[in-house]
């Protein structure tokens, strides 16, 4: 598990009146909670926490958050961002003990997917139904992301949740609850041709359209009786 570590400063004022100075002085409000301490807030440099926002690790690693000199360990829990502006408006981190399990959404990395069968066959596509897993484990053992390995993928294969290799001391909890959860994370199918699409909608608008001209034909029939009365 690599090191991140954010400085921050402590702050006093609270409120949106507070929240709002900070951010026009180039400040993002937040607050750390959690563990045995007291729920604290803290104020970080916007521009610098923007870029470290750009990168995966920033949502799913245990950082090292440096708050007036102290360190405690915390993990993002959420961000607020500005419906239209690139702007962070507060984040929430919450603190984590060595000791206790954390549960925590990991991106997934495909790779070799290029290598494999399915990747060198012409027509197929090969689909990422998941981006990410939620996972348990220790802060200690968290892992940055989890590769998927594609290596091995055959048109027509599936990869399921269940068949994903997890580093030691991860588990993925929405397996203990059955197999109807033991979801599609790849998918390499043919990809339908345009051609097969066009016959399809053809032969389907062909019996609809038998059927409507034996209906137009009932339908006269049905009017010179009529007439004929």
């Amino acid at each position: 598990m690599s090191e991140h570590k954010i400085t921050a400063t402590s702050r006093k004022d609270e409120g949106k009146g507070a929240s709002r100075r900070l951010r026009h002085a180039g400040q993002v409000p937040a607050i750390i909670y959690g563990g045995k301490s007291e729920p604290k807030s803290i104020q970080l440099e916007h521009e610098r926490t923007w870029l470290l926002s750009q990168q995966e690790w920033f949502y799913a690693s245990i950082i090292d958050l440096d708050v007036d000199g102290k360190t405690e360990k915390v993990l993002l829990r959420d961000m607020q961002r500005h419906p239209f502006k690139q702007r962070i408006m507060h984040l929430d981190f919450q603190r984590v003990s060595a000791n206790e399990a954390i549960r925590v959404a990991v991106p997934l990395h495909f790779v070799n997917a290029e290598k494999s069968e399915a990747g060198k066959t012409a027509g197929v596509v090969i689909t990422h139904e998941l981006n990410d897993v939620q996972i348990t484990c220790l802060p200690g053992d968290l892992p940055e992301n989890i590769e998927v390995d594609l290596s091995t993928l055959k048109p027509g294969d599936t990869v399921h949740l269940s068949q994903v290799k997890l580093p030691k001391g991860v588990e993925v909890p929405e397996l203990r609850l059955g197999a109807d959860h033991d979801v599609a994370v790849v998918m390499a199918r043919f990809a339908r041709t345009e051609t097969e699409e066009t016959t399809e909608a053809a032969e389907g608008a062909a019996p609809a359209a038998a059927a409507a001209a034996e209906d137009s034909d009932a339908a006269d029939a049905a009017a010179d009786e009529g007439k004929g009365e």
